[in-house]
């Protein structure tokens, strides 16, 4: 298992200012944004893949500083009502899978996106409850009509480009948001679909993430290294869904933290080892979304942690069986 970086955190950083800085927090893997207009210095999506030249300058450094890519980031909405926005995602996937071909990537993270309820709505309706009944009316329809169409088509052609893993994030707001809905998805389109494991958008559901991980063994193909504080007494008064925006923590059921300020050091080890059990020897991937530190504490301070914690070897045999 290795420690990784999703480098959105320093747009502004070139290729080897940004490589200097995962090593420096210890970092042996990156995981990229694959949507062009990011403004990420150190990667434009579109040049890397149409500039051979690009190309090979962007995978010498990497050779060189012993660094590899653990995914291709591809969040979006893909099925998104906005005819526009579905189009951009769209080429983004397209843009995504010949770009994994050409880096010899076999993984392309995204969200499994949310569509209208029904034909015609303009907005994505995010469904939560099974009444009035036409919610469940709509949960259907976007499932058949929307969901697993799009993600057949997406496991089909990520194939010809020798993409086999799909990780999608579950997340609140998108219809796949946790293991049961991740593993509805896979079952429906087949053994490509898995899951970004990031177990801040779990926590706060009141998921158990080892028992999650034991669940999805064999559907695990990245994971993220974000943490989630719940405060305890605004859930007590209003529960877990919060539409708060997330400045206003100490209002909010939750927020996100850096690694290691949300969960305990003991769930934390208690999710490593059933990562580990359930076969997943992939990336640990940072990504920094905690509104009380500056990104490079916030970075500097998961690295610390997680290093603790990641084993450096391989077990050796059980000397005592």
């Amino acid at each position: 298992m290795r420690l990784g970086l999703f480098t959105v955190l320093y747009p502004e950083l070139d290729l080897e200012s940004l490589v200097g800085m995962a090593q420096r927090l210890g970092c042996t893997a990156l995981e990229l944004s694959a949507l062009p207009g990011r403004g990420l210095r150190h990667f434009d999506p579109v040049e890397i893949e149409c500039s051979p030249s690009a190309r090979e300058r962007f995978q010498t450094v990497l050779k060189q500083k012993n660094m590899v890519i653990s995914q291709l980031n591809c969040s979006c909405n893909p099925v998104s009502p906005d005819a526009e926005q579905a189009r951009q995602a769209h080429e983004a996937f397209e843009l995504a899978f010949r770009l994994a071909e050409k880096l010899g990537v076999h993984t392309v993270g995204s969200f499994s996106g949310c569509p209208a309820g029904c034909a015609g709505d303009r907005t994505p309706n995010w469904i939560t409850c099974p009444w009035p009944p036409e919610y469940l009316q709509m949960l259907k329809w976007q499932w058949e009509e929307r969901l697993i169409p799009f993600w057949t088509w997406a496991a089909e052609r990520a194939a010809q480009f020798g993409v086999t893993q799909l990780a999608i994030e579950m997340h609140p707001g998108f219809c796949v948001y946790n293991p049961e809905t991740l593993l509805h998805l896979r079952e429906a389109v087949g053994p490509a679909i898995g899951a970004n494991l990031d177990p801040s958008h779990l926590v706060w559901q009141g998921i158990d993430i080892p028992e999650a991980i034991r669940t999805l063994k064999g559907a695990i193909w990245h994971v993220h290294a974000k943490d989630v504080h719940v405060e305890a007494a605004n859930v007590r008064r209003n529960g877990v869904l919060d539409t708060k925006h997330y400045s206003h923590a100490l209002e909010r059921a939750w927020t996100f933290r850096t690694a290691g300020d949300g969960m305990t050091e003991q769930t934390w080890k208690q999710m490593i080892a059933a990562l580990r059990l359930a076969g997943y020897d992939g990336t640990l991937s940072l990504e920094h979304e905690d509104l009380l530190l500056s990104r490079q504490e916030g970075a500097e301070r998961a690295a610390a942690f997680l290093r603790r914690l990641i084993p450096q070897e391989q077990p050796e045999k059980l000397w005592w069986a």
